[in-house]
């Protein structure tokens, strides 16, 4: 009986219809027969209930609906060698994209970090020639020669009092004052170096000047022959040989006469005439650029030192802003003048502001001329084309020039005189 039911169930569960129909019909039955009968045989509801059971069990072994929730996913595609290769390459691109993108940006902070750690030395570069800070950098350098002469003290109490720095050492010349500079720290170590500047002063007493007088007066009567010379005078033209830029100055003390008016009052002690004297200072300012001062004592060598000191301080920061080329040109207008564009346009606003800069030649006068002739070099062709110097001269005197309401000719003062300026070949000529 079971076998027969079983085989029955199975076939019906082939069919879907058939199986949900005979699902709800049994369940039809189930309901009616817990809400009906109350007496029922035993053995039928027996027989329902397993019938139930293996009709429960055929639907699960029931193949899968076409359209229902457990149907399966499709079967995976399986890829080609072709498709994996192009997909490795694909990542392998954007790994590189991404790699070029984080070279780039570490490139691009790296720059901007360069350009600020440029931007802070040019600030202390620039704060650092300033002649206040320049004046810290500077050291006075006094040979100890001079200090045997009386009042050298005062040099060196100035100093002091001042706060410069001051060195005692021995230099090339005897008698002589030079400065040096320390440059900016240079090099990942830091190490900085000196700089010696140009100026020497040379300090001589009257005896020691009329030394060096005497010895430039034998030289030159010797024809420019430099050996044999005076003490003085022989280490300072070697000096000058050995770097011709130095720049030296001759301080020339004695308390006791003022040579300040007259350069040339010392003829008397030297017992030359005035024009030995006058030969010999334009040799040593002329031929070897030494200039000569008289002083009166070392407070008045102290001030010419001190003087020495600041100019010396402001030097690098006057070099730097006259660095530019042309720092007074700047763009668009200045100075009244005119911009000339490259195709040209501006030239005629040139040739009247030209016109312009002549004596009491009014702007109206300039543009009558630039419409007549545009460019300078039509009016002088209308020059070369005329016969006399008369026509040349009037060439522009009948021209009429409009001006407030009012018109009027250029006249013959003002046409001579544009005619000179364009024709004239003495560069020295007076044009009014």
């Amino acid at each position: 009986m079971s076998v027969l039911r079983r085989a029955k169930t199975w076939e019906i569960s082939e069919s879907e219809e058939e199986a949900d129909t005979e699902t709800n019909n049994d369940d039809l039955n189930n309901d009616e027969s817990s809400r009906g009968a109350t007496t029922e045989d035993p053995t039928s509801n027996r027989g329902r209930k397993k019938g139930k059971r293996e009709s429960g069990q055929t639907s699960a072994l029931a193949p899968p609906r076409p359209h229902g929730s457990g149907t399966p996913s499709p079967a995976r595609k399986r890829r080609s060698r072709e498709e994996i290769e192009a997909d490795r390459e694909r990542a392998r691109e954007r790994k590189e994209e991404g790699e070029r993108r984080r070279v780039a940006r570490a490139q691009e902070k790296e720059e901007r970090r360069r350009e600020q750690q440029r931007r802070r030395e040019a600030a202390e570069n620039l704060k650092s020639l300033r002649p206040e800070n320049c004046l810290r950098c500077l050291t006075v350098c006094v040979d100890p020669a001079l200090l045997q002469q009386d009042g050298s003290d005062i040099l060196l109490d100035t100093l002091a009092a001042l706060e410069w720095r001051c060195s005692i050492e021995s230099q090339q010349l005897p008698h002589s004052i030079t400065w040096t500079r320390d440059l900016p720290q240079q090099g990942v170590e830091g190490m900085g170096s000196v700089e010696e500047e140009e100026q020497v002063v040379v300090v001589l007493g009257l005896t020691d000047f009329m030394d060096m007088v005497i010895s430039v007066k034998t030289m030159l009567d010797s024809e420019g022959e430099e050996t044999g010379v005076g003490s003085f005078l022989s280490p300072l033209l070697e000096c000058l040989n050995r770097d011709a830029k130095k720049v030296v100055t001759l301080l020339v003390t004695d308390p006791q006469l003022d040579y300040r008016t007259n350069a040339c009052g010392v003829q008397s002690q030297l017992g030359l005439e005035n024009l030995d004297i006058e030969e010999v200072l334009v040799y040593l300012q002329l031929c070897k650029s030494i200039s000569l001062v008289f002083l009166d004592g070392w407070q008045e060598v102290t001030n010419h030192v001190c003087a020495v000191t600041k100019a010396l301080s402001k030097r690098p920061f006057k070099l730097l802003t006259e660095r530019a080329e042309l720092p007074f040109c700047v763009d668009g207008s200045w100075a009244s003048g005119v911009r000339v564009e490259r195709d040209g346009s501006g030239l005629i606003q040139v040739w009247s502001k030209q016109i312009q800069q002549l004596n009491r030649v009014s702007p109206a006068v300039a543009s009558t001329v630039t419409e007549a002739y545009p460019s300078p070099q039509l009016l002088l062709q209308a020059y070369q084309g005329l016969g006399s110097e008369e026509e040349r001269k009037g060439l522009l005197a009948g021209l009429i020039v409009k001006s407030g309401g009012k018109e009027r000719r250029i006249g013959p003062e003002i046409s001579a005189r544009v005619y000179r300026c364009f024709t004239a070949q003495n560069p020295q000529l007076v044009l009014d």
